[in-house]
């Protein structure tokens, strides 16, 4: 008994440093497509536009991990495999929306997401990122 709470405890915690690393992951790709440092704009100038932008993408991140690691194999290193996978194709998905958008819609949405005030652009980005954690977590399923 104490084997296998040791053995579930341990699989605990490598489900939530690959967690992690998808989130941290996630986080520097939002950063890598908009313009400006996250960490500057969000702490030192307090936007809000960035913050429901980056928190979106957390949150999508988040539903994907939580489905793969419920559909996750039995046993523990393809369980971990596979939610490293399927959250890096959430991820990748996710900058696809991205890119997507920023081409049907007018302006630079980087630009926008950083631009100082409240754009409502960053719902468009917030809805689809989620969006796209939703159909990549049932996907899942």
């Amino acid at each position: 008994m104490l084997a296998e709470i040791g053995f579930d405890i341990m699989a605990s915690l490598a489900y939530g440093a690959v967690s992690l690393a998808l989130m941290v992951l996630g986080v520097w790709l939002v950063d890598l497509l908009t313009p400006g440092k996250l960490v500057d704009l969000i702490w030192k100038e307090r936007r809000v536009v960035p913050v429901v932008h980056v928190g979106s993408a957390m949150l999508a991140v988040a539903l994907i991990i939580r489905q793969a690691i419920l559909s996750s194999a039995d046993q523990l290193v393809p369980g971990l495999i596979s939610t490293a996978v399927y959250g890096v194709m959430g991820l990748i998905l996710m900058a696809v929306a991205f890119w997507v958008i920023d081409l049907i819609t007018p302006g630079k949405l980087g630009e926008l997401l950083v631009a100082e005030g409240f754009h409502p652009a960053v719902w468009v980005t917030a809805v689809s990122q989620i969006s796209v954690g939703l159909i990549m977590a049932a996907a899942i399923s």
